[in-house]
């Protein structure tokens, strides 16, 4: 990550320092929100000022939370600071871009830059997805596209990385110049034009001659050449690079007019777009798994980039048919009456709106569609305009219950009141909407919230959602993905990745985390039971898939769903035999478990003729897959020696019966540990286990993890006890002061261990330790949060995460990370994300 000092951060920003510097305190996070604090010790804390706060005014709880170094530009009294740092400016926004600007210019790899008025999230998530197989790449979190979110975003750059992806956001002119003196993008893409942000702007020419900016020094630009504003802003800024000498490479594309890429046939079906192309002097079919148009103009962008960087053909078809949705503004959740709410409330544009409108429609299926929108600002357009073409929207797609909140839609709601089969209901407010508001008027719907965000209708959508069990286990997929690739980093040419996903994935969601997986380019699943491959059968899963500990009775089920077993002794083979031979099956794979010195399983030393025997009667049936065996301690070195015997001795046995076997078989030994710590022994394949989810005993190699997973929950009540007052069963706990408990949503039935009660472990709230006091209950336990003054009923809760890893978790229980993690209950939900 990067790593400044103090006196580096002061030349770079043109500051001075005020107070005491050391050059060994070096800076690698920024923080520009007080209540978001992450490595306090290690954190800048950025003052801007804004509309209507102004970071000075957070300092003193930056600093009552651990921050020592600061960026401020108004004189702050460092006495009231006494062992902090300052680096005063004159403008803490242009430091914090300058800052960026001279961290971006240590790197060398190719950067693309993306804006346009709608699509770019999407677009770089995309090419995230089509891409990250192939490069380490770096991309800007969420929607961080504005003057703030931009150097946060390029902030991330570390050297590890091959390939960046930016995306640009622009409200009025003079803003892009910035952005792209920080983003240096050396590749560029413009999704489209529209009205959002149109307020700032005299002319939607001016709009793309400010966004144009972002490309005057691209090597290439690619664009849709049927937005004829956008075409002409191209064809100026070609002239103006060849006058400077400095040709730039266009890759146009277009579904009217001829271009380097050209759609020439579209077809809607239920399901998916399908669309021929003419690219080089051929003609090439892509099936687009989407069906709005806002996702077919998305993909199009992405799939230039992948022919100008020349992928083939069937790759190109085969990462975009596996393309998922991004949810990162666009959300869907479980609502009240057999309702489904979806919240788009991030922009309210004309444009956006019908993207949104589109999706209501795919997801509303057997549900009435309901639209609850905001006043749309910032449009350009008059209002008779604007609300006319929302009406036509409407009506064309179909919604059947509108809702329209705002002043404006008050003013002009004669536009809808006219539209067949519509039923209209308007509110000058947010609040006017929900004092109005009854559950009951809500059943069997899809709703649409699509608002500003002025109109705060995440309180509409807090509505309408369903009450789910507010303890939860959040599951950050990119966090896997870069544990999965630093493994991969660590293989030899040639060697296979096997990823184990028993227990439900360590805690984490088998299906969810099987499907990621099977993207990232692994060739192998493994699992402990039978039950556990047919459930990722079901989900859609294809990989090959090894049962661990497969039963007798569920050989049957086995075979059907093309379940590979590990076979450990000669009655369990024979049974497996006769089986395959009964359903009429040949050559199906199994792997044979050998014991080298674990114990626990597999074939010994001894029994290697009779297994020659029985595989040669086996013929045709069976065809041996791997021959495998499992360290016991490769992660600890004092066993080295050991470990060093049970590889010798898995070499002579495997090899055994490897010379008895017509056909060449894979081996693997190697689990987590030892794919780093003993890479002479990683044979064909390699199974990867607690190390995918972020847990490695090597510090080394656990300061490069990522923690997967965070539990959390929330506080219930809060309650002020004096001396001699009791806490929870058997008045086990009683305090001896006044003391503040917080009783949190969670207990043993959740996963969270019994043994931690008595305050043997602690939890975060607001970033603070509160530890546990008295028993903990089956569903709920109590903290002790007399430090904590701030906390309040309803804040969250932090159970185990990045700030409390899960192995001081394991560590206070007495175990190890594997059984905590795969202890958590299945009724606490699973929220997959990736940022």
């Amino acid at each position: 990550m990067p790593a400044y000092s103090l006196e580096q951060i002061a030349a770079i920003t043109g500051g001075t320092c005020i107070g005491q510097t050391d050059a060994r305190n070096l800076i690698t996070r920024l923080c520009i929100d007080s209540r978001s604090i992450v490595d306090a010790a290690h954190a800048l804390f950025i003052a801007l000022k804004g509309i209507t706060r102004d970071g000075h005014d957070f300092i003193d709880e930056a600093y009552s939370k651990g921050i020592r170094y600061f960026l401020i530009s108004k004189a702050i009294s460092s006495a009231r600071f006494p062992d902090a740092t300052f680096v005063q400016v004159t403008d803490t926004l242009l430091a914090l871009q300058q800052l960026a600007a001279y961290h971006r210019s240590r790197f060398q790899i190719p950067v693309i830059g993306i804006t346009g008025s709608n699509g770019k999230t999407i677009v770089k998530e995309w090419l995230f997805q089509l891409l990250a197989k192939d490069y380490y790449i770096v991309r800007s979190p969420k929607s961080y596209n504005s003057q703030i979110g931009v150097p946060l975003s390029v902030w991330q750059m570390e050297d590890m990385h091959q390939l960046a992806i930016f995306e640009a956001g622009i409200s009025r002119k003079g803003e892009m110049e910035k952005l792209a003196s920080i983003i240096r993008p050396t590749m560029g893409i413009f999704t489209n034009i529209g009205d959002a942000h149109q307020e700032g702007f005299s002319s939607i020419e001016q709009k793309v001659e400010e966004k144009m900016l972002l490309f005057t020094d691209v090597q290439l630009l690619i664009y849709r050449k049927d937005y004829p504003w956008i075409r002409q802003a191209v064809i100026d800024l070609q002239k103006r690079r060849k006058a400077a000498q400095k040709p730039i490479e266009i890759f146009d594309w277009s579904t009217h007019e001829e271009a380097r890429l050209q759609v020439i046939a579209i077809s809607r079906r239920q399901t998916h777009i399908q669309v021929d192309i003419r690219y080089q002097q051929s003609i090439h079919a892509l099936q687009i798994p989407f069906t709005d148009e806002g996702s077919f103009e998305n993909v199009l962008h992405g799939v230039c980039l992948m022919c100008w960087m020349g992928y083939d053909w069937d790759t190109i078809q085969e990462r975009v048919s596996r393309l998922q949705p991004v949810e990162m503004r666009l959300s869907l959740k479980h609502g009240i009456h057999g309702c489904i709410v979806i919240n788009d409330s991030y922009n309210s544009d004309l444009h956006s709106l019908t993207i949104a409108l589109d999706f209501l429609q795919q997801q509303s299926t057997g549900l009435k569609k309901t639209l609850i929108l905001s006043d749309v600002l910032q449009s350009g357009r008059s209002e008779q305009d604007l609300y006319q073409q929302i009406a036509d929207l409407i009506r064309q797609k179909g919604v059947e219950r509108f809702i329209g909140i705002g002043p404006q839609l008050m003013k002009n709601q004669h536009f809808f009141e006219g539209i067949p089969g519509l039923r209209c209901r308007f509110y000058p407010g947010t609040a006017a909407f929900m004092k109005d508001f009854s559950p009951d008027d809500f059943q069997q719907e899809a709703v649409l919230l699509k608002g500003a965000r002025i109109f705060a209708f995440e309180q509409i959508s807090r509505l309408l959602e369903q009450r789910l069990h507010e303890t939860i286990l959040e599951i950050n997929l990119q966090a896997i993905v870069h544990n999965l690739k630093l493994f991969q980093r660590l293989l030899k040419p040639g060697v296979q990745m096997m990823a184990v996903v028993k227990a439900f994935s360590y805690g984490s969601g088998s299906v969810e985390i099987a499907s990621l997986l099977a993207y990232h380019g692994v060739h192998y699943l493994a699992v402990a039971y039978a039950d556990e491959g047919i459930a990722l059968r079901k989900g859609g899963i294809r990989l090959p898939i090894l049962v661990m500990n497969p039963e007798p009775g569920s050989f049957q089920a086995m075979i059907q769903w093309y379940l590979e077993p590990e076979i450990f002794t000669l009655a369990q083979f024979r049974q497996f035999v006769r089986e395959v031979q009964q359903a009429g099956k040949s050559e199906f794979p199994i792997h044979l478990k050998l014991d080298t010195g674990m114990h626990r399983l597999g074939f010994e030393q001894a029994q290697l003729p009779g297994l020659i025997d029985a595989l040669q009667q086996a013929h045709p049936y069976i065809r041996v897959a791997s021959i495998f065996s499992h360290f016991a301690a490769s992660e600890d070195p004092a066993h080295d020696s050991f470990t060093a015997l049970q590889a010798s001795l898995f070499e002579s046995m495997s090899r055994q019966l490897m010379q008895a076997l017509p056909y060449r078989v894979k081996r693997h030994i190697g689990n987590s540990a030892a794919i780093h710590r003993h890479p002479q022994w990683q044979y064909d394949m390699v199974r990867l286990g607690i190390g995918l989810y972020g847990v490695d005993g090597d510090p080394e190699i656990q300061h490069q993890l990522q923690p997967v997973a965070t539990l959390k929950t929330t506080i219930a009540q809060i309650k002020h006890l004096m001396p001699g007052e009791s806490v929870g069963y058997g008045r086990a706990a009683k305090v001896q002061k006044p003391t503040t408990i917080a009783t949190v949503r969670i207990g043993y039935a959740d996963g969270y261990p019994r043994r931690l009660s008595h305050g043997r472990a602690w939890m975060l709230v607001h970033g603070q330790p509160a530890p546990t006091i008295g028993w903990i209950c089956m569903d709920m336990l109590m903290l002790d949060i007399t430090a904590i003054p701030n906390a309040k009923e309803g804040d969250e809760v932090i159970v185990f995460g990045e700030d409390l890893p899960i192995q001081q978790v394991a560590r206070w229980a007495d175990t190890i990370p594997y059984e905590i993690m795969t202890t958590i209950s299945q009724r606490v939900k699973r929220v997959y994300y990736q940022e």
